[in-house]
């Protein structure tokens, strides 16, 4: 069953064949988790919330809309219990969740040191590159490990985060900055 789509395992689900949702929920359990675990950064917590994006996606796994890609409703979902729960725990402030505008001036300065992609690359600096990730925002270290360690494209990210290519774009650039600037000090 591994060959077949998204929506064809949804389609033999609804039929009554239980084995297309556990092949379903195979294919998004690690993603899902690893999406959720770069928001959080609490392995417990993320299985937790991991746990209730499945159940979610199971009781209204009838009301899909066919002719939209799972993926990105899947994820969806996993953004907005994960963002529900950080609102919970109140960790981080949630004007950091708007949409942010373009700035343009970001765009306009270039920086001689090494890109991310090459930061990423050297051993040296992952131990270090690693506790820094984690005083990002939320949202833009999502954006920036999405890109460069899971290799999606700033469309997919957007789709997947059900943002604005700008917007992902924007927080790329933002996260870049600002993680060259705490590898700076």
């Amino acid at each position: 069953m591994e060959n077949l789509s998204d929506t064809q395992l949804i389609e033999e689900y609804l039929q009554g064949n239980e084995e297309s949702l556990r092949d379903l929920f195979s294919r998004y359990l690690k993603p899902i988790y690893t999406f959720i675990f770069r928001y959080i950064n609490d392995g417990n917590e993320a299985q937790d919330l991991t746990q209730e994006v499945f159940i979610r996606v199971w009781k209204n796994l009838k009301k899909f809309d066919k002719q939209k890609r799972f993926k990105p409703w899947i994820f969806k979902i996993a953004k907005n219990i994960t963002i529900d729960f950080l609102r919970q725990k109140k960790n981080i402030p949630f004007s950091n969740f708007e949409n942010d505008k373009e700035n343009s001036l970001a765009e306009t300065i270039s920086d001689p040191a090494p890109l991310p992609s090459e930061l990423f690359a050297d051993k040296e600096l992952k131990q270090k590159l690693e506790a820094v990730l984690q005083k990002l925002a939320p949202q833009n270290r999502l954006v920036l490990t999405m890109y460069y360690n899971d290799h999606y494209n700033f469309r997919e990210i957007a789709e997947i985060l059900n943002e604005s290519l700008n917007t992902i774009k924007s927080r790329q650039r933002r996260a870049i900055i600002d993680l060259r600037k705490l590898l700076i000090k």
